[in-house]
């Protein structure tokens, strides 16, 4: 077995409209069709591929079996990080951009409406 790359990542919320227009808005992904689960949810799409999956929950955040849950953050590489940063100053978004000449990545910090950190890579070259 090889593993090739990140499916998707799994998001329980309790703000579910908030969130599928930080994820539309902020990171150009868009709402697309999900499979009838029997629960309520959302997927984000980048193209073909729904790398966001969120659940709708109606509970407190952080109970049951994943309260301990200690991710720090996800990461998109990403295109067009001029754009992208204009984006997040127009929203007045929180950001952080940090450039690292090591790994030649330009990595954008932000963070949506729940709280959860995420990292948009762009190639230092652009």
């Amino acid at each position: 077995m090889q593993i090739e790359k990140l499916d998707h990542v799994n998001l329980r919320t309790t703000r579910m409209a908030e969130m599928i227009t930080w994820y539309v808005d902020v990171l150009g992904l868009r709402n697309g069709p999900r499979p009838d689960f029997g629960f309520p949810g959302a997927w984000l799409y980048a193209g073909e591929d729904a790398f966001v999956h969120l659940i709708d929950i109606d509970a407190p955040e952080g109970i049951g079996s994943d309260k301990d849950l200690k991710l720090e953050h996800f990461a998109f590489t990403a295109k067009g990080a001029v754009a992208f940063e204009e984006r997040l100053k127009n929203r007045d978004e929180t950001y952080r951009r940090i450039e690292n000449a090591e790994t030649g990545l330009i990595a954008f910090n932000v963070w949506d409406p729940d709280g959860n950190h995420i990292h948009v890579d762009f190639a230092s070259s652009e």
